[in-house]
């Protein structure tokens, strides 16, 4: 009987054979890395024998282009030569027409041939109905190649194109000198594409795939009976005709051997057996781990990113109750989110006396029917604050697409609130201190329209005074001087009753109005200044219906754009001198257009118009315009200036805005 194995060797033991277990999958691996490296070896051999082979057969081809394109050169310097040596123009004509005929039959690479004179002009070109391009791009490149040759003196190939087919085309040409003198140029016109055709054989097609580029990568020709993805490509100068064209030459791989990629995909499948059943079991252990830690990972993240946001967020399921809040979400209430998750409505953050109005938005949202561009309600924090808040709803989904509740962004907009308050106040203030500038700079003008009735009533009771005195009177004889008094008094009390409207302090407010009493009133006001300048004044009134907007600001645009053109008019001549007021009455909106024969307006300053503070005068603040654009855009209007230089005057500026008829636009 056999004594029993020692307790203490059993470990290792079962080391040992965990070595010899691993010596043949090391040595598998070896053998395999090994077969791997030699097909490597065997296909950077096979590439590096095709990049050989593709550099040889290049500069086969380009010898062949290169004297092809010499023996063209060749005999057109011969014909040159010939043509020179010729005094008679016929005898010229007949001898080019012979040549050029037979050449162009033995060359179909060449489209056209021409004979030129020294001004470029053309005399011959064959074919007839192919004559030199006028003007276009291809006869600058045609104008600058000949200035090239003239002063060169020898034969210049043209800058490549491509014509309106969108065929790659170049210029060869060769001036023609007669006892010293250019008499001429002969000028040839290669079709790239027909270049390639003719001169690459047909073998060389079907091994690579050949074109003519410039620096830029453009291709002017191409030819290949292949298809698919290259493998290698060279690159090479293509001189002549030089110009930056480079022959460009990509192979393709060849069949590989059946047997060999049936070798290849053994060896790999064998490594990937072996090594799977090697990192089987290792990967399994390993699994659990890197799940652990992503979870970790992803758990992190995600709360770095909650309380990093100022946004709030609140989740709700399809009952309505919470499930879900960001910290943001609890500093912005006051509530902890122990205090807010699974609370069902009323929210301990709604305000009691909003409470209405957030439960109807509640179940609006859960019926689906939020407002995509979100809506606003009223919260209150925990301390009992109230604050103004903006909120975007979209619908939860689940990791299987279902629907499974509701996310929340909410944001704290009071204090955006606050500043488009304050804004709209300093906009107000600014509207009344523009008012109360324009009546300072028609403070004159007023007191002189006023200083007229006063002085008239003066006149009335001194005249009634003196028949008082003379204690024989009638009432017959006072009647008539009382109620000129009387009507007197009334043109100053409008005169005063205006300047009070228009200086007045009140909220904007939108009302139903009689654009045409406005009309009225701002005529008023400006005609005495019109009256003083010289200026006549002109309107086209239709009859208007009543429209919503503030009397006061529309009121304050016209006069504004009326003492615009009143200015504007300084310099012109008395018999210009005319302001037109014209109202059009479309379907959707009125338009009222102030045109003056005025000085216009500069291109420089024309989009400077209605900057804040930008004037053109010298006493100005430079707000009139840009506080009536302003107005004109709260009433849902626009406001644009037209330059007239077909004026009387020889220029002019006419100013248009419009007012929408809708009297519920917002």
């Amino acid at each position: 009987m056999s004594p029993l194995p020692h307790p203490a060797r059993a470990p290792i033991n079962r080391q040992r054979l965990s070595w010899y277990l691993l010596l043949p999958k090391l040595g598998l691996a070896l053998l395999i890395a090994a077969l791997i490296a030699l097909l490597w070896l065997l296909q950077k051999s096979e590439r590096e024998e095709q990049h050989n082979v593709l550099i040889k057969d290049v500069l086969w081809l380009e010898q062949s282009l290169r004297f092809h394109l010499e023996n063209h050169r060749e005999q057109l310097q011969q014909l040159a030569g010939e043509l020179a040596e010729e005094t008679q123009h016929q005898e010229q004509s007949t001898l080019f027409q012979l040549r050029a005929s037979h050449f162009l039959k033995n060359n179909p690479d060449i489209l056209r041939l021409g004979w030129l004179d020294a001004q470029e002009k053309n005399i011959l070109t064959l074919p007839i109905h192919l004559q030199r391009p006028a003007d276009s791009p291809q006869a600058q490149i045609l104008s600058t190649a000949f200035d090239t040759a003239r002063r060169l003196g020898k034969a210049v190939y043209s800058a490549p194109y491509l014509n309106t087919a969108q065929d790659g085309q170049i210029h060869l040409l060769l001036p023609i000198y007669h006892s010293g003198e250019l008499s001429g140029m002969l000028q040839a016109t290669y079709r790239l594409n027909l270049l390639l055709s003719k001169q690459i054989p047909w073998w060389f097609t079907e091994k690579y795939k050949v074109e003519i580029v410039d620096d830029n990568e453009q291709i002017f020709a191409s030819k290949t009976q292949v298809a698919g993805t290259s493998s290698d490509s060279y690159l090479l100068a293509f001189d002549p005709p030089g110009q930056g064209l480079r022959l460009k030459i990509s192979s393709y791989p060849s069949t590989q051997n059946p047997l060999q990629n049936m070798l290849t995909l053994a060896i790999l499948f064998l490594a990937l057996g072996v090594f799977a059943s090697l990192w089987l079991v290792r990967g399994l252990m390993q699994k659990s781990t890197r799940a652990e830690a992503a979870l970790r990972a992803e758990h992190a993240f995600r709360t770095a990113m909650e309380n990093s946001l100022t946004v709030g967020m609140r989740a709700r399921d399809l009952n309505g109750r919470i499930i879900y809040v960001n910290p943001a979400f609890c500093k912005m209430t006051g509530f902890s989110a122990e205090e807010l998750v699974d609370h069902s409505p009323p929210m301990p953050y709604w305000a009691p006396e909003h409470l209405d109005e957030a439960r109807a938005m509640h179940q609006t949202v859960l019926a689906g029917l939020a407002p995509e561009e979100g809506f606003e309600l009223t919260f209150m924090r925990k301390d009992g604050e109230r604050f103004e808040a903006l909120v975007y709803e979209a619908k939860l989904i689940d990791g299987n697409g279902r629907h499974t509740g509701w996310m929340a962004s909410v944001l704290d907009i009071t204090e955006r609130k606050r500043a488009e308050e304050l804004a709209r106040q300093q906009q107000e203030q600014l509207q009344f201190t523009a008012r109360l500038v324009t009546l300072g700079e028609m403070a004159s003008t007023l007191a002189h329209e006023l200083n007229q009735p006063l002085a008239a009533i003066a006149s009335y009771n001194t005249g009634c005074l003196n028949l008082l005195a003379t204690e024989n009177f009638s009432c017959a004889e006072l009647r008539p001087a009382l109620e000129k008094m009387a009507t007197q008094a009334q043109r100053a009390g409008r005169i005063i009753r205006r300047v009070h409207d228009f200086v007045r302090r009140s909220e904007p407010k939108r009302a139903p109005c009689a654009l045409s009493d406005i009309i009225d009133d701002c005529l008023a006001f400006i005609e005495p200044e019109a009256r003083k300048r010289h200026i006549r004044i002109e309107t086209t009134l239709p009859a208007l219906p009543d429209i919503s907007l503030d009397r006061l600001l529309i009121e304050q645009v016209l006069l504004n754009l009326l003492r615009n053109a009143l200015d504007a008019m300084a310099d012109t001549a008395p018999a210009h001198r005319q302001l037109h007021l014209d109202v059009a009455l479309g379907t959707q909106d009125i338009r009222l257009h102030v045109t003056d024969y005025g000085c216009g307006i500069a291109p420089e300053i024309a989009d400077k118009l209605y900057t804040a503070f930008f004037t053109t005068k010298s006493e100005g603040m430079g707000i009139g315009l840009s506080i009536c654009r302003s107005i004109i855009e709260f009433h849902r209007g626009r406001l644009w200036a037209e330059d007239l230089p077909d004026s009387p005057s020889g220029s002019g500026t006419r100013f248009t805005f419009t007012l929408p008829l809708d009297s519920n636009a917002e």
